[in-house]
């Protein structure tokens, strides 16, 4: 199975983390996430990601100019997407503890 196929269900999680830290355009984003080791990560995935999150308000784009051309569009988090951020991390703690004690070896503690 690719990493792409497993990444497509936490990808929301790790992009509302990454504007969590930082206010963000969608380019230095992907950058972002191929740097923390998701090389496969493209545009054509996380525009239309960023798009959703913005429509569901768990987003907020607002554009500004760039020093190297056109103007870029930034986004932070609203309340809404740090709300989501805290369900996804408990969720995600969960998911991994459990699949963790799954896959350990008979013996192991």
């Amino acid at each position: 199975m690719k990493q792409t196929q497993l990444l497509k269900g936490v990808l929301e999680g790790c992009v509302l983390a990454i504007i969590q830290k930082e206010k963000i355009y969608g380019y230095e984003l992907v950058q972002e996430l191929r740097k923390s080791g998701f090389d496969d990560i493209v545009g054509g995935t996380v525009y239309p990601l960023l798009q959703k999150l913005e429509k569901q308000e768990a987003i907020k784009g607002e554009m500004e100019p760039s020093p190297d051309g056109p103007d870029r569009k930034y986004y932070t988090l609203t309340q809404m997407g740090e709300e989501r951020l805290i369900s996804f991390k408990e969720q995600w703690q969960e998911l991994t503890k459990n699949v963790n004690h799954m896959l350990k070896e008979e013996g192991e503690k």
